[in-house]
């Protein structure tokens, strides 16, 4: 099974920025497309991008485009989103997750394994 650890996240204010990571286990990080998610309180989990598994295809929600950047290092086993510009919206619990499906999935259930989360909470 692959094992999924976020970390990265922390309270911050509105118009700073802050990047997380992802941790994957196992020497097969690289044949996975990877996606970022969030889930505020009272609301669904909701697609915020994917990469895919070279790391040069992304896809992004348009809630965040222009503002988060999605790169992964596949030596190091480690998938990344860069927040810029954070606005209180972007307040959620951050899960990452792998894909052994086809590059381009919104949906969660196209998601095989998910870490813990990590939480952001931004601050006007």
């Amino acid at each position: 099974q692959v094992q999924l650890i976020e970390s990265g996240g922390g309270s911050v204010q509105a118009g700073t920025s802050l990047r997380l990571s992802c941790a994957a286990s196992g020497p097969t990080f690289s044949g996975y497309h990877m996606g970022w998610f969030r889930q505020a309180p009272g609301k669904e989990r909701e697609f915020v991008g994917t990469i895919s598994q070279s790391g040069l295809r992304t896809i992004y929600a348009d809630s965040v485009k222009g503002r988060f950047t999605i790169s992964r290092d596949n030596a190091k086993n480690t998938m990344y989103l860069q927040m810029n510009s954070l606005k209180p919206e972007d307040t959620a619990v951050y899960y990452c997750a792998a894909s052994g499906g086809l590059f381009g999935y919104t949906a969660e259930r196209r998601y095989n394994y998910w870490g813990q989360g990590t939480q952001v909470t931004v601050s006007s």
